[in-house]
């Protein structure tokens, strides 16, 4: 993994917003209770899953909506402790929640609104019991999280479990430093687009049209 730019492309035209890559997500990584790190939304819609424009002329399309693990991301430039970090062998926006001393100013600083989430209190698992990978990392009160890459599993040399579970094929995963990965090749072939260029952060995460 040295030296990579991991990120996302994701086929807008297959997505079903079915939200099994948010469900997956968030079994996963043993999320807490209302903590949600993978939100699936319509485009233009005023809720989720609902039509953009008016009776009869609807359209709807979905847009999945997380960390967008930036090669210039504004929340690590002001974490004053380090706790948000880019991984330098993965491109990974990563999370230390030892670390962490619940200040929030990563959440202002990050202009995709609703992409991290802060623990106001010990979370909690309405199941009662943990249901994620062993290796992820347990949640702790006052920190802020977010999505990880899967980072657990890349350390073991697999793909983010959103990529993996998409009943609809749409979610690609890889090096975008490689020319030669199928993530590369896709947004070489396909227009694409990316949630606020016009913030300078650089997205790796691509929605192709």
């Amino acid at each position: 993994m040295s030296g990579s730019r991991y990120g996302f492309a994701i086929d807008t035209i297959r997505c079903v917003g079915c939200h099994t890559c948010s469900i997956a997500c968030k079994i996963e990584n043993n999320l807490p209770d209302d903590v949600i790190w993978n939100r699936v939304l319509t485009n233009g819609g005023a809720s989720m899953d609902t039509a953009s424009g008016t009776f009869p002329n609807l359209s709807k399309e979905y847009i999945t909506v997380a960390c967008q693990h930036c090669e210039n991301p504004a929340c690590v430039k002001v974490c004053p402790v380090g706790a948000t970090f880019k991984d330098p062998d993965t491109g990974a926006v990563r999370q230390d929640y030892d670390k962490c001393i619940g200040c929030r100013m990563c959440i202002a600083a990050c202009p995709y609104t609703g992409v991290r989430s802060f623990n106001w209190d010990e979370p909690t698992h309405s199941i009662g019991f943990a249901v994620g990978d062993t290796d992820a990392p347990e949640h702790q009160k006052h920190t802020v999280e977010k999505c990880t890459m899967c980072w657990h599993r890349l350390a073991r040399g697999e793909e983010p479990t959103c990529v993996e579970a998409c009943l609809a094929k749409a979610r690609h995963w890889g090096d975008l430093d490689d020319p030669n990965s199928e993530i590369s090749k896709l947004i070489a072939s396909r227009e694409y687009k990316q949630l606020l260029p016009e913030e300078g952060t650089k997205p790796s995460v691509y929605y192709l049209v």
